[in-house]
């Protein structure tokens, strides 16, 4: 396994996420608890990355790090140019919004809304326009195979259902990029296979960058690089891959 280097692009042309020595610790009652260690990482748009690594190796704490919802202790993290963490709190969350789609391992759907409404959200937040925001998540569900449930409420939905909602959700507002933690890791195999289909037919639709840390070992052998964290780093194992 190689350690993950800096990119050879001297520019952020093409590259729509990356992260320059990132590293995240803890104090604890043993003392400092290194989590990640100099983490360097670019995304390229259209891009599939699949991090894989033990549970507790700290993959989820490198997601909300990558989706600014947590901050490093060191280093930064460039988003279309930006240095994310220079900003103020509320350009961040608007930054955020903007620019970073999320899908997790439970859908996180608002139960009280329907899919359509849910799929607006995100749209509504940016902009007030009701009608604008109604189209897109109209096309957008009919593009992940919902458009006959858009008036059905997260309930009335199977779980795949219900994360092909919150794909169309990551993607209302045309982000940057989608960071997906384990989104099959809740359904069975056929429907999980389903939803990673959907994903990729997405990316290549829409040149849509995805970083999906998993467990599973189809997501690792279908994306364009698998990277395994271990001992706080990152190391690129896309060339010892099995074709």
């Amino acid at each position: 396994m190689e350690a993950v280097s800096p990119s050879p692009v001297e520019t952020m042309s093409g590259v729509v996420l990356r992260a320059l020595d990132v590293g995240k610790s803890f104090e604890t009652g043993a003392g400092r608890l290194e989590v990640l260690k100099e983490i360097t990482l670019d995304i390229a748009q259209g891009e599939i990355v699949a991090v894989s690594g033990a549970s507790g190796v700290g993959k989820s704490t490198l997601l909300h790090i990558l989706g600014t919802l947590d901050r490093p202790t060191a280093g930064q993290v460039m988003i279309e140019k930006t240095d994310v963490f220079a900003l103020p709190e509320e350009k961040i969350a608007a930054l955020r919004n903007r620019s970073i789609g999320f899908v997790f391992q439970a859908h996180h759907l608002l139960p009280e809304f329907t899919a359509l409404e849910n799929v607006m959200m995100p749209l509504l937040i940016g902009s007030p326009i009701w009608e604008a925001a109604r189209v897109r998540a109209c096309e957008l569900l009919t593009e992940v195979g919902l458009g006959a449930r858009l008036d059905h409420k997260p309930g009335e939905l199977s779980g795949g259902e219900q994360q092909r909602v919150a794909v169309a959700r990551a993607l209302s507002c045309k982000p940057a990029v989608v960071l997906a933690d384990e989104p099959s890791g809740n359904l069975d195999r056929t429907t999980g296979t389903a939803l990673l289909d959907m994903i990729w037919s997405l990316s290549r639709a829409f040149r849509q960058a995805f970083v999906l840390v998993t467990h599973d070992e189809t997501i690792g052998r279908r994306a364009d690089r698998l990277l395994h964290l271990t001992d706080g780093r990152l190391y690129d194992i896309t060339a010892g891959r099995a074709s």
